[in-house]
């Protein structure tokens, strides 16, 4: 009924955002909206529920050192979520559950952190964290409506249930600023009456490679009183790090589509003074 050939002379054709209209064929059929056993009484059909579906699989593995001057501790975790939803922001297919199952936002396939803390002589030490891991997965969505299932943004579903075409090919990833992270003409916008053939999650945005460093020093003033200096620097480097779930823009009708949209925070200095008794 998408075609003006299909309907009744003077009367309106299906489209996005119609689901809850009446329509006539050109035969003189009367439907009750576009979606089937439901009728036009249902303005948007998203699925809402407490219960749900995901797996999690990984391998965690740990090193710790303790030495008179040294201590470290290092960390590995190689690991896979997947989830028909992360959150209410997440609307799940109504009608097939399994069509929105794809890697959960918060995943993250490897992540590696350090942690040391070096006592040097006359009360001084040098502790810190150093984190490597790959980047959150890049949310693919729509906001047109073309599925005509009527899956509508309404601030607690944040994305539409649709979600664009995808033709296979190389993404190209670019984890630099100034130009796409992918390449989004591999998209296009999904065909109608269809949800779109692109996953909601399928591969990963921009990396981290952070350090936070501290340097302290301890003064004894008397037998149970002590002070202690230290200046603490969060991003020590002040690397440039586009890291985040939301890092990347994948919502296709968006002009900002495949662009890097966000940035961890700068380097971060703060000096404190303690004092214990």
């Amino acid at each position: 009924m998408s075609r003006p050939a299909a309907v009744a002379a003077g009367t309106p054709t299906c489209g996005p955002f119609g689901e809850d209209a009446v329509y006539t064929t050109a035969s003189g059929q009367v439907l009750q909206g576009t979606r089937t056993g439901l009728g036009p009484s249902f303005a948007n059909d998203d699925y809402s529920s407490s219960a749900g579906n995901s797996s999690y699989n990984s391998l965690q593995a740990g090193l710790r050192h303790r030495g008179k001057a040294l201590d470290l501790t290092f960390a590995y975790t190689f690991s896979k979520s997947l989830g028909q939803a992360s959150s209410l922001a997440d609307p799940v297919d109504p009608f097939n559950f399994r069509l929105t199952r794809a890697l959960s936002a918060w995943d993250l396939r490897h992540n590696f952190t350090a942690s040391y803390d070096y006592r040097l002589p006359r009360g001084w030490a040098i502790s810190g964290i150093t984190r490597i891991s790959t980047g959150f997965p890049v949310t693919i969505s729509a906001d047109g409506d073309r599925s005509l299932e009527g899956s509508l943004p309404n601030g607690v579903n944040n994305r539409s249930l649709d979600r664009p075409d995808f033709a296979p090919g190389p993404l190209q990833l670019n984890p630099h600023a100034g130009g796409p992270y992918f390449n989004a003409s591999l998209f296009s916008p999904n065909a109608l009456g269809t949800p779109g053939t692109a996953s909601r999650r399928f591969f990963y945005g921009p990396g981290a490679f952070n350090f936070d460093l501290a340097l302290r020093r301890t003064f004894r003033l008397s037998e149970s009183a002590r002070m202690e200096l230290r200046c603490e620097t969060f991003n020590t480097f002040n690397h440039t790090q586009f890291f985040g779930p939301a890092s990347v823009s994948g919502d296709i009708d968006s002009a900002l589509f495949s662009q890097i949209v966000k940035a961890a925070p700068p380097r971060l200095v703060q000096i404190a003074l303690r004092f214990s008794f």
